[in-house]
């Protein structure tokens, strides 16, 4: 920023003397706050006063209890709303034909109100008779009357809800009120009578299509019943015909017959094993069940009893005991006999059934070809059904239909899809001037204005700047006049202190210079590099970021000498990049050494002269350090496109200047303002010893040099 002066020195603004300014001026600023008050409200109180009010309803399908004979509504007839569904209601609202009707009905016409144009001022006539405005009366009253009202109404949905506001306002608070509510009348009572046209309509249209479609049924369903006859396909039921049915019972008669086969086969071939084996067969259930061996076994039971009880007392030769042994032989006999009966009636029941069997599978054959051919048939039957059942469906649907348009029409029952959820009501208050809030905000806006205003003249006046604070090692206290050269001369190894040309007499002596030649300043050391042509340098600053700020102003200086200089900063506090770069975030040398960016994304300009500077970066340190030998190369190329390249190494030791430097072709700038005397000779002992032999000594203070004018006498 330009300095004070004549020259360029880095300024900050002084935000304590801009409000020592501003409240200096407080009685201006209060007297202009004041009269833009005064002058907004008395402004606000001649504006005529506008009322609005507003009538919001609510969009919504809305059918009757009953539609028609005492039908109930169909559920599919209620229709969702969306958003562009309520902007077509609210686009309904606004349209022409409403306004006009809702004019007509409130004979608008009549109020001057909403017809300016009938009586134009003495300046509306002269502009239109100097052809610079056009002529409202050349429109027709309706449309006059139109735009009017269209500036007035103000209709638009509510956010997130399916309601839309009416909105109006007027002179009249009284007819701010009236036309909203007379609006919504209007819209309620064109929805509802284009709703019956709607239902008038689709009656006519569908008395025809039902006389159609009552022929198209008659006719499908009188095929139906010619194709069921002559295919023989009668219904049994609701699934199957009478040859499916006649299959169907052959098959569970067939099965039974099996069964019995099978019972009666198992039965005589136990009876004929028992006879077989000479078992008594009296445990057969067919043997045991027979009343004619129940009774022979009675029999036997008895002559058993009998020949039991004579053993008693007769002797086995006796013949009465013969003869009861000889009858119990004759029963046993009869019942063996029974038993070969029971044993043939079973094989002949069983032939039986395998005789039934044969006949029912003849049967069935026969009818698995009749119901193969049956099904083949029932394709032909199933399309025709098909074709019936549509067209009944289809006439059922459009006699609900006609029923329902019907009813609404004759009966006036169709509402519309809307209704009014809150009138609008006479406004008690003006919605506009808000009087009030408009002279708050202009005695705001006239308060802030002034602020400005006097913040503006300090700063262009110079009178709120100040030098910024590294400015200030400029005017540091000089050095006493024998400090340079006692401690210059107790360097060991014969460094020599350059901060004003040494006139070396001998290898490794320095000439002591008088008092006069002693000159420290940042304006000598400028010229010592550009009457040597020193392309690269490396400062160091001992005393910390004190030293950086030298560092950058010596930049800087050289830059205003039109020379090409950048800065590398190598510091660990990163001042130079604080103060020079547009952000302390850019890529720098750190983020270069550690091969993450391109050489040229690192070189930035400076934020207060034409010197360029590469920040120290936003890599890791210690990752950086390991390309720290691509440093040279960086160095090397940086000399090829600058007069200078300075290295600012902060409070480096001189192991670490040797790492980013060499000890030939390099200048050594020890920035040392504010730093002790004893301090200064320790560095350039240590520098000394490390081998550098010409270092120069930059405290800020000093005479300047024969480029440079004195800075401080300004």
């Amino acid at each position: 920023m330009p300095g004070i002066g004549g020259g360029h020195e880095d300024v900050d603004i002084d935000l304590g003397g801009l409000f020592r300014a501003v409240w200096q001026r407080r009685s201006r600023v209060v007297l202009a706050t004041v009269g833009a008050a005064a002058i907004a409200f008395a402004a606000a109180k001649m504006i005529a006063p506008q009322y609005e009010s507003e009538t919001r309803v609510l969009i919504e399908s809305r059918e009757p209890e009953f539609s028609g004979a005492g039908q109930l509504p169909q559920g599919g007839s209620d229709r969702i709303f969306d958003e562009s569904g309520i902007a077509s209601q609210v686009q309904v609202l606004r349209s022409a034909d409403l306004i006009k009707q809702v004019a007509r009905n409130m004979k608008l016409h009549e109020l001057e109100e909403f017809d300016p144009s009938a009586h134009p001022s003495a300046l509306s006539d002269l502009l239109v008779m100097l052809r610079m405005k056009k002529n409202p009366l050349e429109l027709p009253p309706e449309e006059r009357i139109l735009r009017e009202f269209n500036s007035k109404l103000q209709v638009y949905q509510v956010e997130k809800s399916r309601v839309i506001a009416i909105a109006f306002t007027s002179k009249d608070p009284k007819l701010a009120a009236a036309i909203p509510n007379e609006m919504a009348k209007v819209y309620l009572s064109l929805q509802s009578g284009a709703k019956l046209d709607s239902n008038s309509e689709a009656s006519r249209w569908l008395e025809p299509e039902i006389a159609n479609l009552r022929e198209k049924v008659r006719e499908a369903e009188a095929k139906v019943a010619a194709y069921r006859a002559e295919s023989g396909l009668l219904p049994t039921g609701e699934t199957e015909n009478f040859a499916t049915r006649q299959l169907s019972d052959i098959s569970a008669e067939l099965a039974r017959v099996r069964g019995e086969r099978a019972n009666a086969a198992a039965r005589a071939e136990g009876v004929r094993a028992a006879l077989a084996d000479g078992r008594a067969v009296d445990t057969l259930a067919d043997i045991v069940g027979s009343p004619m061996i129940q009774r022979l076994k009675e029999s036997k039971a008895a002559l058993e009893a009998q020949i039991a009880d004579v053993s008693t007392s007769l002797l086995d030769g006796h013949p009465r005991l013969k003869g009861l042994r000889s009858q119990l032989e004759g029963i046993k006999a009869q019942i063996r006999a029974e038993t070969r009966k029971i044993l043939a009636s079973l094989d002949n029941e069983a032939k039986v059934g395998q005789l039934r069997e044969q006949q029912l599978v003849q049967q069935l054959n026969s009818l698995k070809a009749q119901s193969a051919q049956a099904g083949e048939e029932e394709v032909g039957l199933r399309a025709l059904e098909r074709e019936a059942a549509a067209q009944r469906q289809l006439l059922e649907t459009y006699l609900v239909r006609y029923r329902e348009a019907t009813s609404r029409s004759v009966a006036n029952a169709t509402p519309a899809d809307a209704r009014v959820i809150s009138n609008a009501v006479i406004p008690a208050l003006a919605s506009f001037p808000k009087v009030i809030p408009i002279t708050i905000v202009a005695a705001f806006a006239s308060f802030l204005v002034s602020c400005v205003v006097i913040m503006l003249a300090e700063l262009f006046s110079g009178r709120a700047l100040r030098p910024a604070s590294v400015a200030a090692l400029a005017v540091a206290e000089p050095l006493p006049a024998s400090a340079a050269p006692e401690s210059a001369s107790s360097v060991p190894h014969q460094a020599s202190v350059a901060a004003v040309e040494p006139q070396a007499g001998e290898e490794g002596e320095v000439r002591e210079p008088n008092a006069a030649e002693q000159d420290f300043s940042i304006e000598s050391v400028a010229d010592h590099l550009l009457g040597h042509g020193v392309r690269v340098a490396v400062s160091v600053s001992p005393g910390g970021d004190e030293g950086s700020m030298a560092a950058v102003m010596l930049v800087r200086l050289l830059a205003e000498a039109e020379q090409k200089v950048v800065l590398i900063d190598f510091s660990g506090s990163a001042c130079p990049t604080r103060l020079m770069a547009q952000s302390p975030h850019l890529p720098g040398i750190t983020d270069l050494l550690s091969g993450e960016v391109a050489f040229s994304e690192t070189i930035h300009a400076d934020r207060f002269s034409d010197a360029h500077v590469i920040p120290r970066g936003e890599a890791d340190p210690r990752m950086a350090m390991r390309g720290i030998e691509r440093l040279q190369m960086i160095v090397d190329a940086l000399t090829n496109a600058y007069d200078l390249v300075l290295i600012e190494c902060g409070q480096a030791d001189a192991e670490a200047v040797a790492k980013v430097a060499r000890r030939e072709g390099t200048e050594i700038i020890l920035s040392a303002p504010s730093v002790s005397e004893e301090k200064i000779v320790e560095e350039l002992t240590r520098f000394g010893e490390a081998g550098y032999r010409d270092i120069v000594l930059m405290t800020g203070v000093g005479r300047p040099g024969p480029h440079f004018p004195d800075r401080r006498a300004a």
